[in-house]
């Protein structure tokens, strides 16, 4: 029975509103630079210096993650209609584009909120102009460092981040000179053109998966949590995700080559996604390969990443300095990750004991990490063909899960991936739509823009935790345009207790031989590909966009 489906406009004016929410309240409580000349307008001056300006702040900043959050749950209702088997109509993609770029254009103008990390590529690129090396020394060591935003706790840290973005970050420098407003926009400008990667290449990735590329869309790039965390906040990892998605995509159409030049500029932004590389190599040496046919391109992979890696590190002066960042394992943990509960609860009990645990963290990061390449290597060596890319959205899984520092945009490395291979409509969807309350909750408390002398940072994180419970409450019990997200759909598999020895031995038949598998009527067949069955229905794509080895 098909559902009739209502228009899309009202969600998608929702979100449009939802976003200039969030414009309005980033003026308030949005990082601003002590020289910015923004901070002198009249109208900003009472949103930052008032008590009542702050408040309205806080509120409208918050309020709108909410109004985006149930546009985007809306728009995907909308278009999928009532029926959970039903599919998305003709036309979907498009409706899912136009409503992200609507709902990102007003975050082109935000004031920088939920991170400041944006202020530490202003000075790591100002330390680049200096000619001091980012992976041996701190911001610290430039003048007016503190005045242009970087966060204290990072002025004196090596840069994590690759050769590549220290040319970005230098060159944007050059061009804004002074202005740091400018610098940010510039910044941010750069950031766009990496999630116009992503919005180009997870509908084509989704196709070669049999996986529709407008639900694809719609669960990745027009999710608020990534157009906040990779525009409004200005992350270089939206940068790093649209290059190692356009590898992908030209690896699986065993253009090799070209596939490792992409994957090599992800990684010159962020070097995590060297994890990527093996599983290009397995993707470049095509489905069924021979073990001597993978391993020449892993050395092919391998030698032309490296390659390319050392010339850059020649011509930039720094070597290969981002490795011995990249192998240091950080200072401390997030409460979420599984690393920082486990030591939560293994420090806890040490401590009820009396025993020292200063030792926790350091043995858990050590096993975590043993663990993770443990993982990698697996997928590097088993599992089907026709699941590379999965394989690879394992792998690196493992390494984001099993780090003790998980950010919130860290979970936006692999969305993408698990998109584009399939999150179905039960607990696995609702796992994604969770996880991004929880993230957009702590964003808009965490880090809020107060002056000191107001006295009131603890009341606005108060505040906004209030504002984000109601919403959240209202949501998911009384609002028909979300609550079925929440009691509605589960579909958990159900576990079966009974005795080994008390269970029924269930008769297994003998393959069917090819003369008697011809016997059958060809619509009473069963499908070809029982790894995946679902791959067989993606023949409404172009035939240039169907691949094998990808799934």
């Amino acid at each position: 029975m098909t559902s009739e489906r209502k228009s899309p406009i009202g969600p998608i004016i929702e979100g449009f509103i939802g976003s200039l929410l969030i414009l309005f309240g980033s003026f308030g409580v949005g990082w601003l630079v002590s020289v910015s000349p923004i901070a002198r307008h009249p109208w900003v001056i009472p949103l930052r210096t008032e008590s009542e300006g702050v408040i309205v702040s806080t509120v409208a900043l918050t309020l709108g993650c909410w109004v985006m959050f149930r546009a985007w749950l809306r728009l995907g209702r909308r278009l999928r209609g009532q029926d959970p088997a039903d599919q998305w109509p003709e036309g979907s993609l498009r409706t899912v584009n136009l409503a992200t770029i609507l709902w990102c254009a007003p975050q082109l103008f935000v004031i920088p909120i939920f991170s400041r990390d944006v202020f530490a590529y202003l000075n790591q690129g100002r330390l680049v102009l200096a000619g001091q090396d980012p992976y041996t020394t701190g911001v610290s060591t430039l003048d007016n460092w503190f005045h242009l935003g970087t966060d204290i706790v990072w002025a004196e840290s090596e840069t994590p981040y690759g050769p590549l973005f220290l040319w970005l970050e230098a060159a944007i420098m050059r061009v804004s000179g002074d202005s740091p407003d400018l610098a940010i926009f510039l910044f941010r400008l750069a950031c766009v053109g990496g999630v116009a990667m992503i919005m180009y290449y997870v509908p084509k990735l989704a196709r070669l998966h049999g996986v529709d590329g407008a639900r694809a869309q719609w669960i990745t790039v027009a999710n608020p949590l990534l157009i906040i965390s990779f525009i409004s906040s200005v992350h270089n990892d939206a940068i790093m995700v649209g290059f190692a998605l356009a590898g992908i995509w030209a690896a699986a159409h065993g253009r090799g080559v070209l596939a490792v030049l992409l994957v090599v500029v992800s990684i010159g932004i962020k070097p995590i996604t060297m994890v990527l590389l093996p599983f290009i190599g397995l993707l470049w040496a095509g489905p069924g390969s021979s073990w001597v046919r993978k391993f020449q391109y892993w050395f092919y992979t391998a030698g032309l990443a490296g390659m390319i890696l050392l010339v850059v590190g020649l011509l930039q002066g720094y070597g290969f300095g981002w490795l011995a960042v990249l192998a240091g394992t950080g200072t401390g943990s997030t409460f979420w990750s599984p690393i920082g509960i486990v030591n939560g609860w293994l420090a806890t009990l040490l401590g009820n004991l009396g025993i020292e645990y200063f030792w926790t963290l350091d043995t858990l990061k050590l096993v975590a990490r043993v663990s993770s390449v443990i993982v990698v290597l697996y997928l590097m060596f088993r599992g089907s063909d026709d699941r590379i890319v999965k394989r690879m959205t394992w792998a690196f899984t493992a390494l984001v899960v099993l780090s003790p520092i998980i950010q919130p945009w860290y979970l936006l490395w692999l969305l993408p991936l698990f998109a584009v291979t399939g999150i179905r409509r039960n607990w696995e969807f609702k796992w994604v739509v969770f996880t991004v309350a929880f993230f957009l909750a702590f964003g808009a408390m965490d880090q809020l823009s107060i002056y000191q002398f107001l006295e009131m940072e603890q009341q606005m994180v108060a505040l906004s935790l209030a504002v984000s419970w109601i919403c959240l409450v209202i949501m998911a019990t009384v609002d028909p345009g979300t609550r079925w997200v929440v009691w509605t759909g589960w579909d958990l598999p159900r576990a079966r207790l009974s005795l080994p020895w008390k269970r029924a031995a269930t008769p297994v038949e003998p393959p069917l031989t090819t003369a008697e598998h011809h016997q059958i009527p060809a619509h009473q067949r069963t499908s070809p590909n029982l790894m995946n069955p679902v791959a067989n229905k993606a023949g409404d794509g172009d035939q240039e966009e169907r691949s094998q080895g990808v799934r």
